[in-house]
């Protein structure tokens, strides 16, 4: 599990909060409900307002996809296991693999080999194979596209809390003594609008277009083991192709390790 996001969002909080007491002020300054009501359920509605209903149903999955840690198996384990499944294919054929292919946890390699082994031409299995990759890629692209337009919309909409939070100010007037509260209450929401922008919405879409880019690797490396397994490719060309098809500082690692 890669707890990178949380860690990150944590690291930025614990920051400003620091910050604020070196000030020599106190992050209860900036606990008050209705600016913070206002930036985050306004900024959602922003959001909501440019996506379809169906698009918000998916917004709990999508939450998860941006903050909570995602696991990504090491490519090493994944060729590895492709390895092993060529050899007994090229030891004892496609149909062998019957077996094997129950136990196989991950869902997009698990139907890739029961297509090789019902005899699906290895075109046609490429070809769904890599539209499935590229449907995922989409979806993600949706998701991480809410949280963008998130972190545009926040510091506008924290602009309009201070904006309103003004036209109070300018209300109380004659009220000089609570013209420093107001006005310091007022900027709040601009804060909130930007905080949440920059430490909340851009990195969460950020972190699903990352993860989305090295889970479609990673399958695009299951493909073609799919396809050498399908072929009869020897075990140590099939780990030669697959190792050459992961980054660099991996591969030396994957190498390093073998040694």
């Amino acid at each position: 599990m890669d707890p990178a996001t949380l860690i990150g969002v944590g690291v930025a909080l614990v920051a400003i909060l620091v910050s604020m007491i070196l000030e020599g002020s106190s992050p209860m300054a900036i606990m008050l409900i209705p600016p913070i009501l206002l930036v985050f359920v306004g900024t959602f509605g922003a959001a909501m307002a440019g996506s379809t209903m169906a698009d918000v149903k998916k917004m709990g999955g999508w939450m998860k996809q941006g903050f909570m840690p995602t696991a990504v198996p090491p490519a090493a384990d994944k060729i590895q296991d492709l390895v092993i499944l060529a050899e007994k294919a090229r030891k004892e054929g496609l149909l062998a693999l019957e077996g094997p292919i129950k136990d196989i946890q991950d869902p997009f390699l698990q139907r890739g080999l029961q297509m090789a082994v019902d005899g699906t031409d290895p075109e046609d299995l490429r070809t769904v194979l890599e539209a499935e990759i590229s449907a995922k890629k989409a979806e993600d692209k949706v998701a991480a596209k809410f949280f963008t337009a998130m972190g545009g919309y926040a510091p506008t909409i924290g602009i309009i809390g201070t904006v309103i939070g003004l036209i109070h100010v300018l209300e109380n007037l004659n009220q000089p003594d609570k013209l420093g509260h107001l006005i310091a209450a007022a900027f709040v929401a601009t804060l909130w609008g930007v905080l949440s922008a920059n430490v909340l919405w851009l990195p969460a879409g950020a972190k699903i277009m990352r993860t989305s880019d090295l889970q479609a690797a990673q399958m695009k490396l299951l493909v073609e083991g799919i396809a050498e397994i399908q072929a009869g490719t020897s075990p140590r060309t099939v780990r030669q192709k697959l190792t050459s098809l992961v980054p660099p500082s991996e591969a030396a690692a994957m190498a390093k390790a073998a040694a």
